[in-house]
């Protein structure tokens, strides 16, 4: 099946003196916020695409978004059309880094220490060599 490339869903800004403006999707049950319309937008681009992604790797349903004039507001709220690139998410996602615990013989571990040794670049790069990527 293929993935969608870009998604489009409604957010509601919510504005309040002296906050920070919260921005919500209804269509997802999540929420995000900032210090002004800028950092809002893009906090709420950053949640939608990770959000989204992680339906799409959990194999879930991904709910059908609220058309934009059917959002309900209230008199300091606005509705924002935010939308998210997928393949850009995908990709940061599989690039990103994770944690591995290694057990190595103690004096090995000594003596790389004394050389400045690397352990994440040595070990990436015996991967690469022994996977043949």
């Amino acid at each position: 099946m293929k993935k969608v490339e870009r998604y489009f869903y409604p957010a509601i800004f919510t504005y309040e003196p002296d906050q920070e403006i919260a921005v919500t999707f209804p269509d997802l049950d999540c929420a995000t916020s900032g210090i002004n319309e800028d950092d809002a937008l893009l906090s709420a681009r950053e949640l939608l695409g990770c959000v989204l992604n992680g339906l799409e790797e959990d194999g879930e349903k991904i709910p059908s978004p609220t058309p934009l004039p059917q959002v309900e507001l209230a008199s300091n709220e606005r509705a924002v059309l935010i939308d998210v690139y997928m393949p850009s998410v995908r990709m940061a996602q599989m690039n990103r880094s994770v944690n591995r615990t290694v057990t190595l013989p103690a004096w090995l571990n000594a003596v790389a220490l004394e050389h400045n040794i690397n352990f994440s670049q040595v070990l990436q790069e015996a991967l690469k060599s022994q996977l043949h990527v």
